[in-house]
């Protein structure tokens, strides 16, 4: 603790002890504990650094007054403070803890029934359980029952909170399993940290006997109370050592076995965890037994939550797995009329129950979807559990698919009646469609990649198809066609009909159907390159696909669309659909100077900046894939990313000035890479990732050409300057937005290391460097970097710069622009010291400990001067 603090902080307890209202800013108190708790894990001792804090505990626990938010912060800090033997014994000597934790003193008090006062009272305890004599406390004080009763308050958060507590007294104060036994994760504990035997057994014997008492529920009030004990009960048999869990399973054993029994379906997940977690932590018959009942339970939609339950915990017990797919699989045989599960002779025994409970349309829905969400982990399952092969699961999904189109189950045995409660169901089709996606990789499934292709494209004629469900089948097309080598099934009918879908989807009223139909265009082109690229040019997807169709017609519509966000989609999907022509290096077509001229439009005249973002990532994305053969390509794209520099280092919206910075990165790149000095990717060409970006999470691959490095590096930087590239990076350095000074003066601290450098070997390259300038405009930006120019001249007076200073002088606000060398700009420019400024966020001034204290001392001081407002830090 700084001294500063350390002087601050008497009267700071002296405003909580004497606090008979809140503070203003009610997190204050958190903020502070979290503080003292950092300073106690740093291995610091509070009571020796400030002694003042025992006497804030006890003047508060004495006056019933205080506020009870400062009453919860008194027992959690006591709580903290006690955590060590050494701290413990003091508090004590001090006569503090047993009234700090005296039930009976707070509910005479009439405080006990303010929920803050009961949760500082559980997390303070909690925080004091890390030693042997804490517990020989907690035991000897009775606090075991109170503590017991809290797991029914009517506070969740209470509740939990206790819940937490017991498993935290249980687990940690176990004994220590010996090496190679699985135990709790803990600390290791030495022969000073092994609590008294007597103490841990009666905590044990309480738990346990709690846990046999509250398991069953007595009537149906009850019920919450058992899902309480449940989800204690399973957090601590998958983390207790041998001996612990062997004595809660016997001790909960029979109650387990009645809440089996009883079936409750209330209870059925957080039961299947209780016995899972006992699964996992080793092999016992009567568990095995209760699992086996669970997974034949006689309510149809419980059995299909256990079974599904079964599968995610990844059991590899063979017989158990081999009954939780047969269950999860039934209902969608009965549905489809596939045979998922053999002949009819050995059809499952509870076929008839779940018949009947799929004929009620809210329990058919949810159970299929369960059934389908498991299928893709199913199919994965090895072959001799599976009672069918994966790629009839697969066969099914698609049935399925076409019966919520309202077409007949695919044969005779399936159940008219029950599959009537599917069609049109937007929850079924969206689950199938998932499950659809992730069965790709099931084995055999590209034997139905005909049929798949098939039904995806009918979902998207659908008139009846919400947007969600567009989304998610063109998610599907896009991840079947990323698997498929050989487009030989696509008919020219499928193709047809795939190129008229979308056109009439480009042109839907709903803009979510647009948005989603323009991106599946854009990610088409790239699946299809990747896959192109893998077949080694063997296949054609793009032209199997859409035949000679061309995209980029409907996406250019798309730029003049109403919504934004479609804009943004086109713009993207028109950069991916190019990108192949870019790394190509082929000629321009005469629709590209079109896109170009309406992408400049849309980045100087778009009044939303999901758009504007956009069209400087696809310049990004055109520049670092250009090839320089195409004169005609190089000659637009060059003069373009003049015109998007200028334009994007204007712009309002931080994000599109940070892209127009990685644009100017670029061009950096491109001029310096070949000289000694260049440090390429000061912090990466990566984008940041948002919805709308050209290129995501991937790197840019700059296309150099080194043609241009064969002069001096005074040319290269002669041109960047007329680039525009110095002017991007001054006009960043003083940008209101952190992110975007950040970045430029990381770019202007790269650009000084390598055209004028300091080292005396370099003062040849300086000289010829001076004598490239650069402009600065009269006002705006470069009023702000006259101005730090003149002050570092000021500050630095030498018989070199009078030249350079009468010209600074002479640019008044809002006059003529200035030109200075860029070598003395970056030098003059304190980068070095502005980048320390810019990577320390303001959380150190105003999240710090000080400006906490201070904040808390001068609300404090308001209460005596009515009326004046008190504006505190907030983080």
């Amino acid at each position: 603790m700084d001294r500063e603090c350390a002087l601050l902080l008497p009267g700071v307890c002296a405003v909580l002890a004497g606090s008979g209202s809140s503070l203003p800013d009610d997190t204050s108190l958190e903020k502070l504990l979290d503080w003292f708790t950092g300073i106690t894990e740093a291995g610091g001792s509070l009571l020796e650094t400030c002694p003042c804090l025992l006497k804030l505990i006890s003047t508060v626990v004495h006056n019933a007054a205080s506020d009870p938010s400062v009453l919860s912060f008194t027992l959690r800090l006591t709580g903290l403070l006690a955590a060590t033997d050494e701290s413990f014994k003091t508090i004590q000597e001090h006569s503090v803890l047993n009234k700090v934790f005296n039930l009976q003193h707070w509910q005479e008090a009439g405080l006990w029934e303010d929920p803050c006062l009961r949760i500082g009272w559980i997390q303070g305890l909690r925080s004091m359980l890390q030693h042997p004599k804490a517990l020989s406390f907690f035991v000897q004080s009775g606090f075991i029952d109170p503590l017991l009763q809290l797991q029914t308050d009517t506070s969740l958060f209470i509740a939990s909170a206790a819940n937490q507590m017991l498993a935290h007294i249980l687990l940690f104060f176990q004994p220590v399993p010996p090496a190679g036994c699985k135990g709790v994760d803990k600390k290791e504990k030495g022969d000073g940290m092994t609590p008294s035997s007597a103490d841990y057994t009666a905590v044990v014997k309480s738990i346990s006997g709690y846990l046999k008492e509250s398991l069953v529920p007595k009537e149906s009030k009850n019920v919450r109370q058992s899902l309480q004990t449940l989800k204690l009960l399973a957090l601590l048999l998958a983390q207790a050592g041998p001996p612990l869990r062997d004595k809660l399973l016997q001790t909960v054993g029979d109650s387990l076995e009645e809440l089996v029994t009883a079936g409750s379906s209330e209870l059925t997940l957080p039961l299947m965890d209780v016995i899972l977690s006992a699964c996992s932590s080793g092999t016992d018959e009567r568990i095995t037994r209760l699992l086996s009942s669970m997974l034949n339970i006689n309510k149809p939609a419980d059995l299909i939550h256990a079974a599904a339950a079964f599968l995610r915990r990844g059991h590899h017990d063979t017989v158990h797995t081999a009954r939780a797919v047969r269950i999860l699989l039934l209902p969608l045989d009965i549905m489809t009329g596939q045979t998922l599960l053999g002949t009819i002779s050995t059809a499952d025994e509870h076929q008839f129950s779940v018949v009947e409970q799929l004929k009620s349309k809210s329990s058919c829905i949810s159970m299929i979807c369960v059934c389908l969400s498991n299928t893709p982990q199913i199919t994965l399952t090895p072959p001799d559990v599976l009672p069918c092969l994966p790629v009839s699961i697969v066969t099914a999904v698609l049935s399925l698919l076409r019966i919520c189109c309202g077409n007949s189950p695919s044969s005779s045995t399936g159940c008219i009646e029950v599959s009537r409660n599917v069609i049109g169901s937007g929850k079924v089709q969206k689950c199938a469609l998932e499950a659809l996606t992730t069965l790709t990789s099931s084995p055999g499934a590209k034997e139905r990649i005909s049929e798949v292709f098939t039904v995806l494209i009918q979902y998207l004629e659908n008139p009846d198809s919400d947007p969600t469900v567009l989304h998610k089948s063109y998610q599907a097309l896009l991840k079947w066609t990323s698997v498929c080598t050989d487009f030989s099934f696509i008919t020219d009918q499928l193709r047809h009909d795939l190129v008229e879908v979308l056109k009439k989807r480009v042109c839907d009223m709903r803009w979510e159907v647009k948005d989603s139909t323009v991106e599946f265009l854009g990610h088409l082109a790239g699946v299809c390159d990747s896959i192109k690229a893998a077949a080694a040019e063997e296949c054609d997807a793009s032209e199997a696909l859409l035949g000679d169709c061309s995209t980029t017609p409907l996406l250019r519509e798309a730029l003049q669309d109403s919504e934004s966000y479609v804009r943004a989609s086109a713009i993207s999907a028109l950069a991916k659909t190019l990108t192949h022509r870019w790394q190509q290096g082929a000629t321009l077509t005469e629709e590209e100077p079109e896109i170009v001229s309406r992408l400049l439009e849309i980045l100087s005249q778009d009044s939303e900046g999901f758009p504007r973002r956009a069209v400087v990532q696809y310049f990004i994305s055109w520049y670092s894939s250009h090839s320089p053969p195409s004169s005609s390509s190089s000659s637009l794209l060059m003069q373009s990313v003049r015109s998007v520099l200028s334009q994007g280092r204007a712009d309002l919206d931080w994000e599109v000035k940070v892209h127009t910075l990685v644009l100017a990165e670029l061009l950096l790149d491109e001029a310096f890479s070949g000289h000694p000095g260049y440090k390429k990717g000061s912090d990466s060409h990566h984008a940041s990732p948002h919805a709308y970006g050209v290129v995501s999470e991937q790197a840019y691959t700059l296309h150099t050409h080194t043609a241009t490095h064969t002069e001096g590096a005074e040319s290269d930087l002669a041109v960047v300057v007329e680039q525009g590239v110095v002017s991007v990076l001054l006009s960043g350095l003083v940008d209101c937005d952190r992110p975007v000074a950040l970045k430029a003066c990381r770019l202007l601290i790269t650009l000084r290391e390598t055209v004028c450098p300091l080292s005396l070997g370099a003062l040849d390259a300086s000289a010829a460097m001076a004598t490239v300038s650069c402009e600065l405009p009269g006002c705006g930006w470069g009023r702000e970097i006259i101005k730090i120019l003149k002050m570092k001249k000021s500050d630095q007076p030498k018989e070199e710069d009078i030249a350079d200073q009468r010209g600074l002088n002479g640019a008044e606000e809002g006059g003529d622009s200035v030109c200075v060398s860029v070598c003395e700009a970056l030098r003059s420019l304190g980068l070095d010291e502005r980048m320390e400024v810019l990577t320390q966020s303001s959380d150190h001034i105003h999240n710090s400990p000080l400006s906490l204290l201070q904040d808390i001392l001068t609300a404090s001081a308001t209460h005596t001067k009515p009326g004046e407002e008190v504006i505190v830090d907030c983080y």
